[in-house]
């Protein structure tokens, strides 16, 4: 049973999760954000290749919640199957389980391929380090975090709990929360689905009312 204590933690997190200030809209200027120049995504999902733990239906599921969030920056966007040859067009996105793609990353966004590749090897190193963590929760996040750079949207942001973020810069930076003592509270502080502020950067970027 939750104390009120952690009730009280959760809630100030999701408070933070649900709202953004202009202030708060800070990037770790890391790459340089350009505007979309797709009207919609479509993201076709290959299974082949995934860890087993890993239901094809359990991943259409996440890439589904993750495109209905980031459709709220006013560019919408769907989930299908793959089955066979697509299109290399904008706006087609190829979502598959690559080695080479994702480079040892668990995710990572190919712009000029239109590809978002899925690291099976990081995953089975999760799963070998910490068994008992829901690997679900980890690939919702990293679903939604490559594809908000779809959107234009390639400089991470600053902000510790938006899907986009770094929690640091490996130089010594760290992100920034409105309580900092409550990032050592949860395993993972950072949001599993786009926030407040990733949306409204993403409309900001792409001129969406």
């Amino acid at each position: 049973m939750c104390s009120i204590s952690a009730l009280a933690d959760a809630g100030s997190r999701n408070q933070e999760i649900l709202q953004c200030s202009e202030a708060e809209i800070v990037t770790w200027g890391d790459g340089q954000d350009r505007p979309t120049s797709a009207v919609s995504f479509i993201f076709f999902y290959k299974h082949s290749g995934a860890p087993p733990w890993f239901q094809e239906r359990q991943v259409m599921n996440l890439l589904a919640r993750a495109s209905a969030e980031w459709s709220k920056c006013g560019i919408p966007a769907q989930v299908t199957q793959w089955q066979g040859q697509i299109e290399n067009t904008k706006g087609i996105v190829l979502v598959q389980w690559d080695a080479s793609g994702s480079a040892g990353h668990f995710g990572l966004a190919n712009l000029s391929q239109n590809q978002l590749s899925l690291g099976a090897q990081a995953f089975h190193l999760l799963n070998q380090r910490n068994p008992t963590h829901n690997a679900l929760d980890t690939l919702q996040m990293v679903l939604a975090h490559e594809m908000g750079h779809f959107y234009g949207m390639l400089a991470h942001s600053r902000r510790c709990v938006d899907v986009l973020s770094y929690y640091n810069d490996g130089k010594g930076g760290q992100c920034f929360t409105r309580d900092p003592s409550q990032l050592k509270l949860f395993p993972e502080y950072r949001s599993s689905l786009p926030t407040a502020c990733d949306i409204q950067r993403c409309r900001l970027l792409n001129r969406i009312p």
